[in-house]
């Protein structure tokens, strides 16, 4: 009977061994990034499953709609925002755990058109004539008054002295990635998007690149959820390690912080 009782519990170990890969695959950790995270982060999420096993589910968007999103109870375990403004918002309705916000990433913001356009080589400043560069054309960017590199083109143009005149021009997008999309498509003369955004997509070109002052500061702050399961320590971690910020840093953002092993 002993020795029944000792092959039973041999099998059980033996199965719950072989089960726990299926297990953490069945319960994967759902991720709400910036869309003008996409391409990056699928690569590093896929180096993340690689190593542990655990899958990663994604949902891109503006930071804006995925705040609100939280704040209306979606299941995240990660929160990746592509300003300041809405992760601080999201702390604000105590849908993040604090303490473990960390601000990852910069980026810039550039003046794009479709590849086979005229328009090359602008030199953005004071006084730049966005209007009269787009002619009869639309000027893509996202929401000015809601996702964030529409808020940071406005703020630039503003500075520059160009929005009121260009202003009638903007054909603003749900996201950078809708943006970028309609100059690709040529639907639109011109394009305010990411550096990032620009890397990626062989439709369009990078025609000029906002100084760095004309706007606030570019920043990708990254936090667990109130809500996140146990494990999200562990993909955070591996966020800000080395083959995280190599991989990054290849899609054109910086790293902000210093890269753990």
């Amino acid at each position: 009977m002993n020795r029944l009782a000792g092959l039973f519990l041999a099998f059980a170990i033996s199965l719950a061994v072989t089960a726990s890969p299926a297990a953490a695959q069945e319960k994967p950790l759902t991720v709400f990034a910036a869309a003008s995270m996409k391409n990056a982060l699928d690569e590093i999420d896929a180096a993340y499953t690689a190593k542990t096993g655990v899958r990663i589910t994604v949902s891109y968007a503006a930071s804006s709609a995925l705040a609100k999103q939280i704040e209306q109870g979606a299941p995240a375990d990660v929160f990746i925002s592509a300003d300041t403004d809405w992760m601080d918002y999201a702390i604000g309705k105590k849908n993040i755990n604090e303490p473990t916000r960390v601000n990852l990433l910069g980026n810039s913001i550039v003046l794009i058109a479709p590849k086979d356009s005229n328009v090359d080589n602008v030199s953005i400043g004071a006084g730049f004539d966005l209007a009269k560069l787009a002619g009869d054309g639309k000027i893509a960017t996202g929401d000015v008054k809601s996702v964030p590199v529409g808020k940071y083109a406005k703020a630039a143009l503003e500075k520059l002295g160009s929005w009121q005149a260009a202003e009638p021009k903007f054909a603003m997008t749900d996201n950078v990635r809708a943006a970028l999309t309609l100059v690709a498509r040529g639907e639109a003369a011109l394009g305010i998007v990411y550096a990032t955004d620009a890397k990626v997509e062989p439709g369009v070109k990078i025609v000029g690149t906002f100084p760095v002052d004309s706007h606030p500061a570019i920043i990708y702050p990254v936090a667990a959820t109130t809500t996140a399961k146990p494990e999200t320590t562990d993909y955070l971690a591996f966020l800000r390690s080395t083959a995280a910020k190599n991989i990054l840093e290849k899609y054109g953002f910086k790293f902000l912080v210093s890269p753990s092993a």
